[in-house]
């Protein structure tokens, strides 16, 4: 793929495509590729993360750790794991593991916040994605909490 189809592809991803063309072309240049044969692991529940991961073609299983609970999720291109670690450390919750053959693209927690710092822009739009997303987990949480209260 060429620098401008990175591009195109990261625009297609919602939570990147709010940064820019500009902000992107940074992630784009400073990204690795990983191929991943079927079953391989990409990274284990607990591991320190360092970055996210993108899928560009394939798919990853991702299993909760024994300590999360929930389901297995299946993710597929277009599909950003990892976007808080993007921003802060953390541990991932789960194990994320190749279903069939996969390419994924890595941004580590270094370029994307050199990517903000050049582009406050960007991180001005990422901060109110952010703040949206907050505030609709917070009714969500009212709302379990009022059916809570209820069976009390």
């Amino acid at each position: 793929m060429t620098l401008e189809d990175d591009i195109a592809f990261f625009e297609r991803v919602p939570t990147l495509a709010v940064l820019g063309k500009h902000a992107l072309r940074i992630l784009a240049i400073g990204a690795e590729t990983r191929n991943l044969p079927s079953g391989a692991v990409l990274f284990y529940a607990g591991e320190l993360a360092d970055g996210g991961y993108i899928v560009q073609e394939g798919s990853l299983l991702l299993e909760p750790g024994t300590l999360q609970e929930g389901k297995e999720v299946t993710v597929g291109p277009g599909t950003l794991v990892g976007e808080l670690a993007l921003l802060t450390d953390m541990v991932c919750p789960a194990a994320a593991i190749a279903k069939e053959h996969t390419v994924v693209i890595r941004i580590t927690r270094n370029l994307f916040k050199k990517m903000l710092e050049g582009y406050p822009d960007a991180a001005v739009k990422l901060r109110d994605i952010m703040a949206e997303r907050v505030e609709d987990w917070t009714q969500e949480l009212a709302a379990v909490k009022r059916v809570m209260d209820k069976k009390s």
